[in-house]
């Protein structure tokens, strides 16, 4: 029997609550990483690097962070995407598909309807 190819963009995205995340004074999202491991470490020892991090979400990424809520899908963040920027959100599906493969790779993001 052939099993059903999944279409990315029924995807519904939702914050992994391991990571605390807050909104700085410029109105950009920025979530916090603790930077764990071996050579994290050493550069923490030898090259006075932080423990922990702020990533910044710039513009659009902030937009579509505050869209992630786990009960709108990846097409549903697209359509306000496109409401809210237009043609500079082109090409719309490639670029946010992109951005929130990126962002469920680094853990901030789970799939709440993928198992």
């Amino acid at each position: 029997m052939k099993k059903k190819a999944d279409n990315f963009v029924d995807y519904i995205p939702k914050h992994n609550a391991r990571f605390e995340y807050r909104t700085n004074e410029r109105g950009l999202i920025e979530i916090k990483m603790y930077n764990r491991g071996l050579f994290n470490r050493i550069a923490q020892i030898f090259f006075r690097r932080p423990k922990v991090s702020w990533i910044e979400l710039p513009g659009m990424g902030t937009f579509i962070w505050n869209q992630i809520d786990g009960k709108r899908s990846v097409y549903e963040i697209g359509q306000a995407l496109r409401a809210e920027y237009g043609q500079e959100a082109e090409p719309l599906y490639e670029r946010l598909c992109t951005f929130v493969k990126s962002l469920h790779n680094s853990c901030f993001i789970v799939y709440v309807n993928k198992m």
